[in-house]
C-alpha cells in the first residue's frame, strides 16, 4: 500500500509540474504577444500623461510617452518628432521652416509657409495638449507680402496616441484685398537616408529613389520636370525606372491613409503616417485627385489645389467676400514592428484610420469652428432614376454618389474649392444616410454610374444643429431624348475601360504594374502615334471594341522636328432607316479636357465650317499627370435628320488644338440616339 501511495503521489506531482510549465510557457506567449502588439502601437510603457515644456529657445515641447512632438515658438513650424530610435523622423538638415510646414500658393505662384506671431495654450490636461500657433493679417505690414487671412494652425496630443492631430483654421475678413489661393497643404519632409520605402494602397507600394536621385547627375528629365528617368539612383535596382510625383495621385474618396517606412537592420522598422478620416474640408468632390507622398522623401496633407481640374475650380476671393473654413484635424500617426514590418506597420495604418472614422467628428477639439457631432445634422432620401428608353419603371440608383454641396448649378461641385462638401454611395435600392453635416446652407448633388449627366435637387437643403432631415423619394431624369442607336463605352465618368496601350518598356514605373494603374505609366500619349502611324482612329459600330479599338485619350499626332498635329477619329456606323425631318441626338460625354477644342462633323470631314464645336476647354492636363479623368463635360448635340444617311454614315470628331503634346480630351462616353418615338 505504500509503494502505491507514493506511486500516486509522484504522478500528482509530475502532473502539476507539467501544468505550470505549460502555464509558464503559455504566459510566457502571451507575454511575446502583448510585447509585440505594444511594439506595433508604440506602447513600450502604459499610456503617460500629456506633458507640456516651453523653453527659452523658441520651442514648445509636448510629450505623451510615445512620441515627443516639438514645434517652433511662436512660427508653427512642426521642428521635431522624437520616436523610438529616433530623436527626430523629420529631416534634421533642413531648417524649421521646411520640416513640417503649412504652405498657401497665391496670388502670382507666391509661396507663404504661413509663419505665426502668437502662441497660445488652448487645453492642457493629463490626456490632452491643444496649442494654437496664430496670426492676424495686418494691412500695413502684410499687403502683398504674406497672403490675406487671419491664421490659426492648432497642435494637438493626445494619451495613448502616437502621434499629433492638426489642423487650420483659416478667415478671411470682408475688408481684405481681393486674393487667389490655388493650393493649400501640410507637407512633411523625413530623413532622406531612412525613409525608403512609399505606401499609398494595398498594391501601390514601393521601395523610393532618395531625394537626390532627381538631380541631373542621376537622372535624366523628361517631357516636364517632375518626371525624370533614374540613370544613376543610389540604390541600383531602380535604375531605368521613371519616377514623377503625378504618378502617385489619388482622388479624395481613396486618399485616406499613405506614407512612409523606414527600415534597419538594427532597430525595429517605423511607419510614418497621414491619415485623414474625412474628406468634408478638401475641394472638388470625392473623385478630384490630388498629390500623396513622392520622392524627397516627402508627405502631403492636401487641401486644396487645381491639380487635375486646372483654372475651372473655384478659388478667387474678391475685396467685400468674407471667407472662413477648417481644415483637418488630420492624424499623423507613428507606429512600429520588427517582424514582416511592412505589411505589419501598413495593417496597423488601416486600423488606427478606421478607429479614426469611427470617431469622426472628434470631440476633444478645442475650436468652436469645429462642430462635434450634436452640432451637426443628417440628410438622408432614396434617389431613383427614370428612363423609359431602358426600363418602363423606376430604376434604384445604385451606388450613386449623393453629397451636400454649396448651392449652385448642377455639377458644381466638382469646381467648389471654398466650402464643406459631403458624400455617401447609395445602396442597392438607392437608400442614402449622409451623417455628420455641418450646419449650412446646400445643395443636394448625384451622379449615377450607368447614366449621364448631374442630378440637383431643389430647393436648397438648410441643415442646423440636430437636424435628420429625410428627403423621401428623389427622381432623376438623366439627359434623354430618343433610343439608343448606338453607344460606346461605359457612363462612368473616367477613360478606364477604353483602350491603355502597354508603356514603354524603358519608361516603367514598378508601382504601376497592376492593371487597374497602368494608365499612371508614363509616355502613354506617344504611344498614340506608334500604334496610328500610317492614319488616325476609325471606329466601326458593331464591328470594333472600344476595350481594344478606342484609344483612352485623343492626343496630337507627332509631326516631325517637334511639333504636333491635330488628330481626328472618326465613328462608321450604318442607319437602316433616317427619319429627315425628325431630331437626332448625340450625347458627348468627356473625362477630360486640355486646352481642346473637339470639333464635330457629319458625313462631310472637309466642311469649313462644323455642325458641333466645344471651343476651347479645359485646364486638368489629365494626360501629362496620369490621370484617367479630370473634370466631366456633358455635350447633348441635337443632330436634324438631313444630315444623316441611309446605310453608311460617319462622324468625324476633330481635336484641333495642337500647341504641344498634351491637348487633349478623353472621352467617357459617346451615344447616338434615336428621333424620339
Amino acid at each position: 500500500m505504500e509503494k502505491v501511495a507514493n506511486r500516486s503521489h509522484l504522478t500528482q506531482l509530475v502532473f502539476w509540474l507539467v501544468m505550470t510549465i505549460e502555464l509558464l510557457l503559455f504566459l510566457s506567449a502571451s507575454s511575446e504577444q502583448l510585447s509585440a502588439r505594444k511594439l506595433l502601437r508604440g506602447d513600450t510603457t502604459d499610456p503617460l500623461q500629456v506633458q507640456l515644456e516651453t523653453s527659452d529657445d523658441n520651442r514648445v515641447v509636448i510629450d505623451n510617452g510615445l512620441v515627443q512632438v516639438t514645434i517652433g515658438n511662436p512660427n508653427g513650424y512642426l521642428i521635431g518628432l522624437k520616436y523610438k530610435g529616433f530623436d527626430n523622423v523629420l529631416e534634421s538638415r533642413n531648417k524649421d521652416q521646411n520640416k513640417g510646414y503649412w504652405d498657401i500658393v497665391w496670388d502670382d505662384n507666391a509661396i507663404d509657409k504661413i509663419e505665426t506671431e502668437q502662441f497660445k495654450v488652448i487645453t492642457q490636461t493629463d490626456d490632452l495638449v491643444e496649442l494654437s500657433f496664430s496670426k492676424t493679417w495686418n494691412y500695413t505690414t502684410d499687403y502683398r507680402k504674406a497672403v490675406p487671412l487671419n491664421i490659426d494652425k492648432r497642435y494637438i496630443v493626445r494619451r495613448g496616441v502616437s502621434g499629433v492631430y492638426m489642423y487650420g483654421i483659416f478667415e478671411r475678413l470682408a475688408e481684405f484685398p481681393a486674393a487667389q489661393m490655388y493650393q493649400i497643404r501640410i507637407a512633411f519632409k523625413l530623413q532622406e537616408d531612412k525613409f525608403r520605402f512609399m505606401a499609398l494602397s494595398d498594391t501601390r507600394q514601393r521601395v523610393m529613389p532618395m531625394g537626390r536621385d532627381r538631380n541631373s547627375d542621376r537622372s535624366q528629365t523628361l517631357a516636364f520636370k517632375e518626371a525624370v528617368l533614374l540613370t544613376n539612383p543610389t540604390d541600383p535596382r531602380l535604375r531605368g525606372e521613371v519616377d514623377d510625383k503625378y504618378q502617385y495621385s489619388c482622388e479624395n474618396k481613396d486618399n485616406k491613409l499613405h506614407g512612409w517606412i523606414a527600415e534597419s537592420d538594427d532597430n525595429p522598422a517605423v511607419g510614418f503616417w497621414v491619415i485623414t478620416p474625412s474628406n468634408e474640408f478638401r475641394t472638388g468632390g470625392p473623385h478630384h485627385q490630388d498629390l500623396t507622398s513622392h520622392a524627397g522623401p516627402t508627405a502631403l496633407s492636401m487641401f486644396v489645389s487645381t491639380h487635375y481640374a486646372g483654372k475651372d475650380i473655384e478659388t478667387s476671393y474678391n475685396e467685400g467676400e468674407p471667407w472662413k473654413k477648417v481644415f483637418g484635424p488630420v492624424l499623423i500617426y507613428l507606429n512600429s514592428a520588427s517582424e514582416d514590418a511592412r505589411k505589419t506597420l501598413w495593417e496597423d495604418g488601416k486600423r488606427q484610420l478606421n478607429q479614426e472614422i469611427e470617431s469622426w467628428p472628434y470631440n476633444f477639439t478645442g475650436s468652436e469652428d469645429f462642430p462635434n457631432a450634436d452640432g451637426r445634422g443628417k440628410v438622408s432620401g432614396q434617389l431613383l432614376v427614370r428612363d423609359r428608353y431602358m426600363d418602363n419603371d423606376l430604376m434604384q440608383a445604385q451606388s450613386a454618389f449623393v453629397g451636400l454641396a454649396p448651392p449652385g448649378e448642377a455639377g458644381s461641385w466638382q469646381t467648389e474649392g471654398k466650402g464643406y462638401q459631403f458624400w455617401t454611395q447609395t445602396d442597392q435600392n438607392g437608400r442614402f444616410k449622409i451623417e455628420n453635416v455641418r450646419p449650412g446652407e446646400y445643395n443636394l448633388y448625384a451622379w449615377v454610374p450607368g447614366f449621364i449627366g448631374n442630378y440637383k435637387s431643389d430647393p436648397n437643403i438648410t441643415v442646423e444643429p440636430g437636424n435628420d432631415i429625410n428627403l423621401g423619394t428623389l427622381i432623376y431624369d438623366p439627359p434623354r431624348n430618343g433610343p439608343t442607336l448606338w453607344e460606346i463605352g461605359i457612363p462612368d465618368r473616367t477613360a478606364a475601360e477604353f483602350y491603355v496601350p502597354d508603356p514603354y518598356p524603358t519608361l516603367m514605373n514598378s508601382i504601376c504594374i497592376d492593371d487597374v494603374d497602368r494608365y499612371r505609366q508614363y509616355g502613354l500619349w506617344e504611344r498614340y502615334s506608334d500604334i496610328y502611324r500610317h492614319g488616325d482612329l476609325i471606329y466601326t459600330v458593331g464591328v470594333s471594341n472600344y476595350s481594344r479599338n478606342w484609344f483612352y485619350a485623343h492626343v496630337t499626332r507627332d509631326g516631325g522636328n517637334s511639333t504636333k498635329r491635330p488628330t481626328t477619329w472618326q465613328i462608321k456606323y450604318n442607319l437602316e432607316d433616317v427619319s429627315e425631318t425628325g431630331n437626332y441626338t448625340l450625347q458627348l460625354a468627356l473625362a477630360s479636357a486640355s486646352y481642346a477644342e473637339v470639333q464635330v462633323r457629319f458625313n462631310d470631314p472637309d466642311s469649313d465650317r462644323a455642325y458641333f464645336t466645344t471651343r476651347l476647354i479645359g485646364s486638368d492636363n489629365a494626360v501629362a499627370r496620369h490621370g484617367i479623368h479630370g473634370l466631366y463635360r456633358l455635350y447633348s448635340i441635337i443632330v436634324p435628320g438631313n444630315q444623316f444617311q441611309k446605310g453608311e454614315n460617319t462622324i468625324f470628331l476633330s481635336q484641333t488644338r495642337s500647341t504641344g503634346a498634351f491637348d487633349s480630351v478623353m472621352y467617357d462616353y459617346i451615344r447616338l440616339e434615336g428621333p424620339t418615338n
